[in-house]
C-alpha cells in the first residue's frame, strides 16, 4: 500500500466534513470521525511517551523492552485508524486493521511483566516517574478511544477486533506505567481513600 500525499491542506474540509478512506465524504462530528480522530490523538500521546523514553539514560535491554512494543502499537494504532476511516462497504480484504493476534500478543506482554511485578494492594495514582504518567495518559486516552470506538459501533457494526484491541491496550499501559516506575525505581503511590468523619 503506497500512499503519497502532496500538499497537506485541499480546504475540502471547510464546510465541516471530510473525506474517508476508499471515497466518501461525512460530517466531521460524526460517530465514525469520533473514534478515529480520538484514535489518533492516542497515537500522538504514545509518540511524547516514546520520546520520554529515549530521552531516559537507561539500560539498553531495559529501553528496548518498552520500545520495540511501542513502536508496534504505533503501527497498529495506524492500522486501526485506517479500519475505522473505511466505509464497512468499502472495505476490502488485506487493508490495514487490529485482529486476534494482536489482541494476543498485549495479554502475553502484560502476562510477562505482571510476574516481575509486587500485586497490587490499592489503585495505582497516575505517576510513577515521568515515563509512567505518560503512560497513564495513553491509557486515558486509550479509554476515551474505546467509547468512542464503541458509540461507533451501536451505530455501524464493526466486524474486527477493534474494541477488544483498545480494552487490552488501555489495560497494556497501566501494567506498562508500572514496569516503566520499576525500570527507573520509582515508587507507585496508592490511593489511600479518603475517611469521612
Amino acid at each position: 500500500m503506497t500512499i503519497r500525499i502532496d500538499r497537506v491542506y485541499t480546504r475540502t474540509g471547510d464546510s465541516g466534513e471530510t473525506g474517508l478512506a476508499g471515497g466518501g465524504r461525512i460530517p466531521k462530528d460524526s460517530p465514525r470521525i469520533e473514534a478515529f480522530g480520538t484514535v489518533d490523538e492516542l497515537n500522538c500521546a504514545i509518540g511524547v511517551a516514546a520520546e520520554e523514553l529515549r530521552s531516559l539514560a537507561m539500560d539498553a535491554a531495559a529501553r528496548a523492552e518498552l520500545e520495540r512494543p511501542l513502536e508496534r502499537i504505533q503501527q497498529k494504532i495506524f492500522d486501526l485508524g485506517a479500519y475505522l476511516a473505511t466505509l464497512p462497504q468499502k472495505f476490502q480484504k488485506g487493508m490495514p486493521t487490529v485482529d486476534a493476534e494482536d489482541v494476543r500478543r498485549l495479554e502475553e506482554e502484560m502476562d510477562r511483566w505482571e510476574a516481575l511485578l509486587e500485586p497490587l494492594r490499592s489503585f495505582v495514582l497516575p505517576g510513577g516517574g515521568r515515563l509512567g504518567a505518560h503512560f497513564h495518559v495513553c491509557r486515558g486516552v486509550c479509554r476515551r478511544a474505546e467509547r468512542e470506538v464503541l458509540r461507533l459501533h451501536r451505530v455501524e457494526p464493526l466486524g474486527e477486533p477493534a474494541l477488544p484491541f483498545l480494552n487490552r491496550l488501555s489495560d497494556w499501559f497501566f501494567v506498562a506505567a508500572r514496569i516503566a516506575a520499576k525500570l527507573e525505581g520509582n515508587p507507585e503511590i496508592l490511593w489511600i481513600p479518603t475517611k469521612k468523619g
